[in-house]
């Protein structure tokens, strides 16, 4: 994908969470977003995904620049796959509802089509066995396995992730990590919200490190992790890579 960002701007309350966010990439098929908490990571994934709107500021995706208009943001969100923290799965619909109910209503699958598509997802990720059970009756890891099958289901250009493994324990964490590197080896373009640096590591083409509200790094995973420019850069690799 291609991703510019120019001076994106975004404030909450008069809180100033993003100030004049600027990064342009030509060609990166994982871009890796770090930093510490409230430095404004989550809020520009949700800018991109067209879901929440900017004060100021430009996206362009793939050459395109994003309309914050709602009429075309619906279109936008309509080619972005989006997995959250919380999982967001509708706790009343089984596994295989929550992966059709997009298909038919957003996109305009049949029935029996979105039923075909959601059956294939679950058995790609080797949850076939848990179509009918409802969130409750799954485990995290299960349930972001459920979230991240619906979200690759609709076939998206670019696939984003909110600190998908957060409420998670090792184990669980492991299992959704395994599931987003399979996506990556497949060449799908993501953006990846994250605190877990190993996988950060393992997996980034490139990285940028939010502080408070502005890129204070960006580049290259050996360039950010091993010889970062920025005071704010080593003072923050400095603390998660400590142990």
């Amino acid at each position: 994908m291609k991703l510019k960002l120019s001076e994106v701007t975004k404030r909450f309350d008069g809180h100033l969470v993003l100030d004049g966010i600027s990064l342009a990439l030509e060609k990166v098929h994982t871009l890796v977003l770090i930093g510490p908490s409230g430095g404004g990571k989550s809020t520009l994934l949700r800018i991109i995904a067209g879901l929440e709107y900017p004060d100021s500021g430009e996206v362009v995706i793939d050459d395109e620049t994003v309309q914050f208009q709602e009429a075309a943001l619906l279109q936008h969100r309509r080619t972005i796959g989006t997995v959250f923290q919380a999982f967001n799965l509708f706790p009343h619909l089984t596994a295989l509802q929550n992966i059709t109910l997009p298909l038919e209503k957003v996109h305009q699958h049949s029935p029996k089509e979105a039923e075909e598509i959601a059956r294939q997802f679950l058995a790609r990720f080797r949850l076939e066995n848990h179509a009918s059970k409802r969130p409750a009756e799954l485990s995290g890891g299960q349930r972001q396995r459920v979230a991240i099958a619906r979200a690759v289901s609709i076939k998206p250009k670019l696939l984003l992730f909110d600190e998908p493994t957060s409420a998670l324990d090792p184990e669980m964490t492991a299992e959704v990590l395994d599931m987003i590197r399979e996506l990556r080896e497949e060449g799908r373009d993501f953006i990846l919200v994250t605190h877990e640096m190993g996988f950060a590591r393992q997996v980034a083409d490139q990285v940028a490190l939010l502080a408070d509200g502005r890129i204070v790094e960006a580049g290259a995973v050996a360039q950010v992790f091993e010889n970062p420019s920025s005071a704010a850069s080593r003072d923050f690799l400095s603390k998660v890579l400590k142990y």
